[in-house]
C-alpha cells in the first residue's frame, strides 16, 4: 500500500496502518539510533520513545515533508536528548577563520560514494568508531546522516532543521576532524586507540 495512504489511514486512528509504518521504520529508526548513541539498550529506548510520539503527533504530520524525513527528525531529536540528559561531554572543535579558509582550498571526498570507505581492515574500523565517538555532537549527527545513513543533503536539513549551507559546512568539519584523528593514529605508531 501507498505510504500517503497509509499515513492518512493512521491519522484517522487505523491501527493495522500504523503498525505498518512501525514496521516499515523500526530497523532504521533503531539503527540510526544506534549510531547516534553506541548503546543499544538506549537505542532501543529511543525506538520505543519514536513510537509513542508518533502515536502521539502522528495527526500533526501535515506532508509538507516526507513521512521518513518526519519520522527520522524525531528518531534524531529523541537520540539528541537522550545524549543530553546523560550529560555525555564532547570537547569543542572550536570555529577557526583558518580553517574556514582551508575548506575552499581543499578538496573533500564524499565518502558515502568511496567504495575504499566500506573498510575491511578491523583495526582501521575501530579507529574510525572511536574516531567518531569523539565527534562533537552537532558534527557526528550530520555525518552520520549523510554519510552513514546516506541520506540527501535537502534529507539531512529538513530532519536537523539547519540550512543545506550549514550541513555542507558541519559534515566537512566533520570529515576533517575524522581525517586528522586516522591521521594521527598513524603517525604515532597505533598505540594512540588501543586503550592502553
Amino acid at each position: 500500500m501507498d505510504e500517503n495512504r497509509l499515513v492518512e489511514r493512521a491519522q484517522k486512528g487505523d491501527k493495522t496502518a500504523l503498525s505498518m509504518l512501525v514496521t516499515t521504520y523500526s530497523e532504521r529508526v533503531y539503527n540510526l539510533a544506534l549510531k547516534i548513541l553506541r548503546n543499544r539498550e538506549d537505542a532501543e529506548d529511543v525506538l520505543q520513545e519514536t513510537f509513542l510520539t508518533v502515536l502521539e503527533k502522528i495527526n500533526t504530520f501535515d506532508g509538507r515533508s516526507s513521512f521518513f524525513t518526519w519520522i527520522y527528525r524525531v528518531a534524531t531529536n529523541a537520540s539528541l536528548m537522550k545524549l543530553r540528559k546523560k550529560r555525555m561531554v564532547f570537547a569543542e572543535f572550536p570555529d577557526n577563520p583558518d580553517l574556514e579558509k582551508s575548506f575552499q582550498n581543499s578538496a573533500f571526498v564524499d565518502l558515502s560514494q568511496d567504495p575504499s570507505f566500506n573498510v575491511h581492515n578491523k583495526e582501521l574500523k575501530k579507529i574510525l568508531d572511536k574516531a567518531i565517538v569523539e565527534l562533537p555532537e552537532i558534527y557526528r549527527t550530520v555525518f552520520i546522516l549523510r554519510d552513514l545513513e546516506y541520506l540527501s543533503i535537502r534529507d539531512t536539513s529538513r530532519i536537523l532543521e539547519i540550512s543545506e549551507e550549514n550541513v555542507k559546512i558541519r559534515l566537512r568539519r566533520a570529515r576533517l576532524f575524522l581525517r586528522d584523528k586516522i591521521t594521527e593514529y598513524y603517525s604515532e605508531g597505533g598505540d594512540h586507540y588501543e586503550g592502553n
